[in-house]
């Protein structure tokens, strides 16, 4: 496996790991402040975090105005929309109910993938991608989450999100090697930022509760949760995804985000004292072996072939 390939799947399987974290740290700050000024504040200190690097000369942008324009489209996706409609969304499901939809996304993402990137999937592949979604519904079916018909607008919001979601992994990878990955991140976090921040005074201005935005700051557990969703959840995530999404296909880095759950599951038991029980360990095999079997089968496919076409080869000399 070469170098490059190797370090993408590094990437992947880090950026689930905090993304899974993530999780946790919105749990503990969720009744401190408003949604969007949690995306406000997160996404306006991811950016003067990537920004410090540049205004020290430490990395140099490659990025010009017709660029900026050209990457709006990824930013409204992800995390403007992603999150907006997650939001709306929540607010008449359960969290229960937006991670089974959410894991839906490899699904969407496969399907996507195969008529605008032209990745094709064996039966293998469909079959693992298919086992690390039900592990994922798995866990929440059992722990008594049953997906209610009698919200579909919100179930309808949690489905725009995880679509939304779907297509910017697609952008990401028909474009991303155009453009160094750090250039990338910087332009969709800034995007991001102006959006959530302009979102936040909008609300506060028209419910008169401007005075409630600096509030949340005085608590220390706001505080280091909101560093950590900044720093690493949006900053060396997104980092990492568009790094991984540059040498992988979509599907493959898609499927990656199940482990999320798992991690979020794992951190909840030993930071959160939330107990583990038989279901949690029959979804977190599922969602192991569907991953691994995912990306492992297009290797079985690749190898498959050119072994038939060196037999081929070998038969004409």
């Amino acid at each position: 496996m070469r170098t490059g390939i190797k370090m993408a799947y590094a990437a992947a399987i880090t950026y689930s790991i905090l993304i899974g974290l993530s999780f946790m740290f919105v749990k503990l700050i969720v009744h401190t402040a408003s949604a969007f000024d949690i995306l406000a504040v997160r996404f306006l200190l991811s950016l003067v975090m990537l920004t410090i690097p540049i205004l020290f000369g430490w990395i140099k942008l490659q990025i010009k105005l017709k660029d900026i324009f050209r990457l709006i489209p990824l930013a409204v996706l992800y995390p403007i929309f992603f999150f907006t409609f997650q939001t709306w969304g929540l607010l008449g499901a359960t969290s229960a109910e937006g991670g089974i939809i959410q894991a839906t996304a490899p699904i969407f993402t496969a399907v996507l993938a195969a008529f605008v990137l032209n990745e094709k999937t064996n039966l293998w592949q469909k079959l693992f991608l298919i086992l690390s979604v039900g592990g994922v519904i798995f866990i929440f079916v059992m722990q008594g989450s049953a997906i209610s018909i009698g919200h579909l607008g919100s179930i309808g919001f949690l489905l725009l999100s995880t679509f939304s979601f779907a297509v910017y992994t697609i952008l990401v990878r028909r474009i991303g090697q155009t453009y160094k990955s750090y250039d990338l991140s910087y332009v969709i976090i800034m995007l991001a930022s102006i959006s959530f921040i302009i979102i936040s005074m909008v609300e506060h201005v028209l419910s008169g509760t401007m005075d409630e935005i600096v509030k949340p700051f005085y608590q220390p557990i706001y505080l280091y949760s909101i560093f950590y969703l900044a720093a690493f959840s949006s900053v060396s995530s997104i980092l990492l995804s568009n790094y991984a999404l540059s040498k992988l296909e979509a599907y493959k880095v898609s499927v990656f985000n199940n482990l999320s759950t798992l991690v979020s599951i794992l951190a909840g038991v030993v930071f959160l004292n939330e107990p583990i029980t038989s279901v949690h360990v029959i979804g977190a095999f599922m969602i192991i072996v569907g991953v691994v079997g995912t990306n492992l089968a297009g290797q079985w496919s690749r190898r498959s072939e050119l072994t038939i076409k060196n037999e081929k080869g070998d038969s004409y000399e």
